[in-house]
């Protein structure tokens, strides 16, 4: 915990940079919170343990705690500079950031500073990839064993190993993100955004996040070509980053054999034409109406979050579709949210084997994806996260019928925070936010989006009185 806490410490302090170029007056707050972090964590590390092994209890417990304990403290820096003043606004904020969820509570943007633009957007990119696989890979820890850090912190429900020592892997996985960033980055530049702002959407496009840096959002460059840009990242970013890394040394076609990967084209592919159709008279032209489909599309089911067109607007077919790429989510191991199209996939064949042992019972069926069967375990992991996901969905319904909202309003809330997709319909939709709730909204909103980041085990065991004993 102590060498989590010097790694937040590490990256508050670049914020404080940003503050001091731009010569704004937060400068000393970036750095005093990230300074104190530092002095936390290095008195928390400054003793070895003389049990240095990373068991499956105690990484669940550091990754649910670290993920808590780093949302209280990013928000403090917008709490103390004023300019979100409720802390409650500002852990919304934080947790959203963090979570790579995107959504917001601001309603004017473009008052924020250039440093709390910079951190808010930051948030996005260390979330995405994690700051504990971050801390695993370019830190020193008290134990090499940190795979069960690694495992509690990786979207989906299968950790591909991309090297045998963790801390290789990670650092893998971090050279892949920061080199599809810049060369993300240095598009955007080409097509005539400016440096800043390239940087701020790379960091929301490469987490999945979908912060903007203004009011205006993507809207506001008119640019095919930067939608076309980010269109195409945000497909890239909702990949498995094991079969990046496949392309990046040579092996493209095992890509393409690959299940899910052909799910997720195809889900994208078959959403796209569905939308396209249906809205083609909104916009008078199918080039228009592709444009806006195939971005809204790529955006809901990576859950970026970012948004061109205001889809509460669309027919209700378009919209019902949107809702269900909310749940189905990207790919295991990117750095999307939802469900994941691997355990859709999965569950889907779990359903059609038993109606086949129904018709067969004496029959020897499996259930194979990716040209293996798939053990019993995975699928009863997969059955036990479903059920708690419908839990906490519930349970977060609930609370925010407390306020009366109307049902759209209230089921999108849960259902784009639980995913990490960021705006929702109505009251909380593409052109609004989430602004108007209240604090007990707000508080069950952000721990939904930190169930649905950490999917849902590491959260909810911090509340079992079983994880508590020895």
């Amino acid at each position: 915990m102590g060498k989590i806490l010097q790694s937040a410490g590490v990256l508050l302090l670049l914020p404080a940079v940003v503050s001091w170029l731009y010569h704004e007056t937060l400068t000393g707050i970036y750095a005093g919170v990230g300074g104190g972090l530092l002095v936390v964590g290095t008195l928390l590390s400054w003793r070895l343990p003389k049990n240095k092994g990373i068991l499956i209890k105690e990484g669940l417990f550091i990754v649910g705690l670290s993920w808590f304990l780093l949302s209280v403290f990013g928000a403090l820096p917008l709490v103390l500079s004023g300019e979100i003043p409720r802390f409650a606004d500002a852990f919304f904020e934080i947790v959203s950031g963090f979570t790579t969820t995107g959504a917001t509570v601001l309603p004017d943007i473009d008052s924020l500073s250039h440093a709390s633009l910079f951190w808010r957007s930051f948030t996005h990119w260390v979330g995405g990839m994690g700051i504990l696989v971050f801390t695993v890979a370019f830190i020193p820890l008290v134990s090499g064993r940190t795979m069960h850090i690694l495992k509690a912190e990786m979207p989906g429900p299968i950790v591909d190993k991309l090297a045998s020592k963790t801390k290789v892997a990670a650092q893998i996985l971090y050279l892949l993100y920061a080199a599809l960033s810049v060369l993300q980055m240095v598009l955007l530049v080409i097509g005539g955004m400016p440096f800043f702002d390239s940087l701020l959407n790379t960091f929301a496009t490469a987490g999945t996040g979908g912060f903007t840096m203004n009011n205006a959002g993507i809207i506001g460059y008119h640019s095919a070509y930067i939608e076309g840009v980010l269109t195409v990242f945000m497909i890239l970013f909702g990949v498995n980053f094991s079969l990046l890394y496949l392309v990046a040394i040579g092996r493209g076609r095992t890509v393409l054999k690959n299940e899910e990967f052909r799910w997720y084209l195809g889900i994208i592919a078959v959403a796209v034409v569905m939308i396209t159709a249906s809205i083609m008279k909104l916009y008078g032209s199918l080039g228009t109406a592709f444009r806006y489909a195939v971005f809204q599309v790529a955006s809901i089911i990576t859950t970026t979050g970012f948004v061109t067109a205001d889809y509460d607007q669309w027919p209700m077919f378009s919209q019902t579709i949107l809702l269900l790429l909310m749940f189905i989510g990207a790919s295991a191991g990117s750095t999307g949210g939802g469900i994941k199209v691997s355990r859709i996939v999965m569950v889907a064949k779990s359903g059609v084997k038993e109606i086949k042992r129904m018709l067969h019972p004496h029959g020897v069926i499996t259930v194979d994806f990716e040209g293996v069967p798939v053990k019993a375990k995975t699928l009863n992991n997969i059955h036990s996260y479903l059920f708690l996901y419908a839990l906490v969905f519930c349970g977060a319904l609930l609370v925010l019928s407390l306020e009366n909202l109307d049902f759209h309003t209230a089921f999108s809330a849960v259902a784009t925070t639980i995913n990490n997709v960021g705006p929702g319909f109505n009251q909380v939709g593409p052109m609004k936010n989430f602004g108007g709730l209240t604090d007990l909204s707000k508080y069950t909103l952000s721990f939904t989006m930190l169930a649905g980041r950490l999917e849902i085990f590491p959260v909810l065991l911090l509340f079992s009185k079983y994880f508590w004993q020895e």
